[in-house]
């Protein structure tokens, strides 16, 4: 007998029988098609706070790649103002959480910066610009001219001039590897850049408010002197360069306030910025025990320059 014609017999219609075999019972369930899942979102903000700016900003006004993990990206983010940290001659600065809560299976996240808020003219107290920006040039006439006339959009531009100033500069050098804060975003006359904490929740100290060991201080100068030949090698120096710009966060330090940063050859004055940075920082060493020649310093650096 053949094997066609015994599964003939067994099954004679196969067709059935793979009907059998196949069948399902089951009905589909339309709401499997298709699933949304919603969460609430208070949007009541309080007076502190505000919507992230994020992606609210040009493309080129937020920071540079490699992004740190902890830059908050999210649209739903929320900047909460936690109060000042700093009042300066031509800006203030604010500690800022920018914070969005878990939504579906994307965890939360936040991360503390710094907003620095550049004041306009009328509110300044910052007299040395003149000397800074010679060699610097403003691209749009019409800006231009408001700022020679000083009207209310002049002071405007000049107050973000100097915001987008220190965004370039924080830009630059990051990627250089100078130790500077990770710049955020600019936005207008607001930077928000990285918030350098002293590992407890709070600010880091000012170098010419810590009292290092002598190892630490010849770790905090080579790391400086670093960075100033970085900065030298761009062509640039700090031009405001004191214990007082400059943060200790524990065994590391940071560069800050780098609006005003000067083109050594550009700037007819931009070899007396930075010998003045030089003698700055050599006397605060020798002063605190360490060695510090300013001129040998200043020639360091001019061999990364030329």
């Amino acid at each position: 007998m053949s094997a066609e014609y015994e599964l003939t017999a067994n099954y004679p219609d196969l067709d059935s029988r793979w009907a059998d075999l196949t069948r399902d019972e089951s009905q589909p369930d339309p709401s499997d098609a298709f699933v949304f899942k919603f969460h609430s979102v208070d949007e009541e903000l309080g007076p502190d706070q505000r919507w992230s700016t994020w992606l609210d900003v040009e493309r080129g006004s937020r920071g540079p790649d490699p992004r740190p993990d902890w830059v908050v990206t999210e649209q739903a983010a929320i900047d909460t103002e936690l109060g000042v940290l700093k009042t300066g001659k031509e800006a203030d600065v604010f500690l800022v959480e920018r914070a969005v809560e878990a939504i579906g299976d994307n965890p939360a996240k936040s991360s503390l910066l710094a907003a620095k808020r550049y004041r306009t003219e009328e509110h300044r107290s910052f007299h040395r610009s003149t000397s800074y920006v010679e060699g610097r040039r403003t691209r749009n006439s019409r800006d231009s001219r408001a700022m020679h006339k000083k009207t209310a959009h002049g002071r405007s531009v000049a107050a973000g001039q100097w915001a987008y100033a220190e965004w370039d500069a924080l830009n630059r050098l990051w990627k250089a590897g100078v130790p500077v804060p990770y710049p955020v975003q600019v936005d207008g006359t607001e930077l928000l850049m990285e918030f350098i904490d002293d590992g407890e929740g709070g600010a880091a100290p000012r170098l010419a408010q810590v009292r290092p060991s002598k190892e630490l201080l010849g770790q905090y100068f080579e790391q400086l002197r670093g960075g100033m030949r970085e900065l030298a090698r761009a062509g640039l120096a700090h031009g405001d360069l004191s214990p007082y710009n400059v943060l200790a966060q524990g065994e590391r330090i940071v560069m800050i306030d780098l609006p005003q940063v000067v083109d050594i050859v550009g700037n007819p004055k931009g070899m007396d910025f930075l010998l003045r940075d030089c003698h700055n920082m050599a006397a605060w060493f020798t002063n605190r025990g360490l060695d510090v020649d300013e001129q040998e310093l200043f020639a360091d650096l001019l061999t990364m320059v030329f």
